[in-house]
């Protein structure tokens, strides 16, 4: 058999291209990118897009793209528990995303993708009155994540690239119809893989 054959030329040039297919690019200007990259969440299409470091740059400023693109913050901040009952949603994974608008979403995963409800705006700011680390959440690009199924304690500040990342999980280890063994263990390791970043 000749190694350098068509027919493995064939095999070469397919893998190849599927790795390509594979690899993450930058949504602006298709360059490729690291697998830790920067995203911009497009408040028109309400999306987290790949962005390589250049392209990243160019919205590092609040102004840049007439607001349609804000480059998702890196910060990451554990909390003392907060007491979201105030907010009036009585599910235990749950993430609430204060808008540039001053309304307020909460967001849970489920099989399907994110549910969204609206919250109360004057709930949201009792609640940021009682824990003043909640005033200084960047709209919609940050959110306050909350984890207290089965007696979990989890309540972090978190880029919403991570709040997607979380629901991505959901989707990918939801089985049946109450989810399946597989779930929990997956959403137990994502927030122990967690770490704080100033």
């Amino acid at each position: 058999m000749i190694e350098d054959g068509a027919l493995a030329r064939l095999v070469r040039a397919s893998a190849d291209r599927t790795a390509a297919a594979e690899s993450e690019s930058c949504d602006l200007c298709a360059a490729p990118v690291p697998d830790e990259h920067a995203h911009l969440y497009d408040t028109g299409q309400q999306e987290v897009r790949c962005v390589c470091r250049p392209c990243s740059v160019l919205f590092a400023r609040g102004g840049a793209g007439d607001g349609h693109y804000r480059l998702v913050p890196r910060r990451r901040v554990r909390l003392p528990r907060v007491d979201t009952d105030v907010l009036g949603v009585p599910v235990g994974l749950v993430f609430f995303v204060p808008r540039a608008d001053g309304t307020v979403t909460a967001e849970g995963p489920s099989p399907a993708g994110a549910m969204r409800w609206e919250v109360d705006a004057a709930a949201w700011q009792q609640l940021a009155a009682a824990c003043p680390q909640l005033a200084g959440v960047e709209p919609e690009v940050e959110a306050l994540l909350v984890n207290t199924v089965h007696g979990l304690d989890h309540h972090w500040i978190v880029p919403i690239d991570d709040c997607y990342r979380m629901v991505a999980v959901v989707r990918r280890e939801w089985r049946g119809l109450s989810g399946g063994g597989r779930i929990w263990p997956a959403l137990e390791r994502f927030f122990e893989d967690l770490t704080e970043r100033p």
